[in-house]
């Protein structure tokens, strides 16, 4: 069977050993970044027995905006107008099998690690079919000027950057982004704050800036979201190591890496993102030992998926703009 068996030290046997300490250590992985900004939706009357696809409504902007108003004529009249966005569901799920043998013979319990093990891989499992909805997002911005500029950002609007980017992101970057944002009318994502997710090493100038400018270090404040290090200019930053480095990947486990190696990407999020379709919630599930009890697992299981919410093919309504490059 494949899986974990007592024969083989690699694979079980060393959970108990002469020489293995009386604490077991495990390889932690750290905790979901950008499935915690997707807006759950409760999936399971629609799709349960009612076909894969998810859909929902979204609402555009008003079609004319109102202004002030003549005494003597009638009130102006508007619409907007209403889509639906779609996601898929699909099953996810890992397992690790074990033998009855390792179970009865070793030190340890075998399904703590074994879940601990299955936990860590559904966290980037999740994180993962996430930011592939995120990276759907039209709004990419380089600096300009070759890339290095950091006063001027160059946007495009179909999903591609097409400039290289020569400069370490810093706070000038950060200024401009927000400035971007808002005038776009892109809705903060909590209170005034929008969302910065990025690689540790890509955050390091800026993290190196704001040490001679102010952190939000308040005695007993409480950072809300998972692996949030800061705020600045009206962002609220997040490291995560889920999703692989560099430009081109459509599956956040393969990229190319930047041609300057200066920065990488940075996801910034406004209101209402991607949606996360939930059927069935993610849980662990025992196997039914068989083979007399001599076969057992351990598996996690999750029937959902994710979709970015808002029409991609209308710019003017996207909410995620990308730090980005074109190589």
């Amino acid at each position: 069977m494949a899986g974990q068996i007592w024969a083989v030290n690699s694979l079980g046997g060393f959970f108990y050993s002469q020489n293995l300490s009386d604490e077991l250590r495990e390889a932690l992985q750290p905790m979901a970044r950008f499935r915690q900004f997707c807006d759950v939706k409760d999936a399971s009357q629609q799709g349960k027995g009612k076909g894969q696809t998810f859909t929902w409504d979204v609402v555009s902007n008003a079609a004319t905006a109102g202004g002030t108003l003549v005494e003597t004529n009638t009130m102006p009249e508007t619409q907007f107008t209403i889509t639906q966005a779609t996601l898929t569901v699909n099953e996810y799920g890992n397992s690790v099998p074990y033998s009855g043998k390792l179970e009865a013979l070793s030190k340890f319990e075998v399904r703590k690690p074994v879940m601990q093990a299955l936990r860590n891989d559904a966290v980037k499992v999740f994180d993962r079919a996430a930011w592939v909805q995120f990276n759907n997002t039209q709004l990419r911005v380089v600096p300009a000027t070759a890339g290095t500029s950091t006063t001027v950002l160059t946007l495009t609007t179909n999903g591609t950057a097409t400039a290289t980017n020569n400069i370490a992101f810093q706070k000038e970057h950060a200024k401009l982004v927000v400035d971007l944002m808002k005038e776009r009318n892109i809705p903060a994502y909590t209170n005034d704050d929008y969302v910065g997710i990025a690689w540790p090493s890509t955050l390091r100038r800026l993290k190196n800036d704001l040490e001679t400018i102010h952190q939000y270090t308040v005695p007993g404040i409480q950072l809300i979201f998972n692996a949030e290090i800061g705020r600045y200019e009206n962002v609220r930053y997040t490291e995560q190591t889920n999703i692989v480095k560099g430009y081109g990947s459509t599956d956040g486990i393969t990229g190319t890496a930047w041609t300057a190696g200066l920065s990488d990407w940075i996801f910034f999020l406004g209101e209402d993102t991607v949606a996360e379709g939930v059927v069935i919630p993610e849980e662990m599930r025992a196997k039914i030992p068989t083979d007399y009890g001599r076969s057992k697992g351990v598996a996690y299981y999750y029937l959902g998926g994710f979709g970015i919410v808002h029409d991609q093919t209308v710019a003017t309504e996207s909410r995620i703009v990308v730090w980005d490059t074109a190589a």
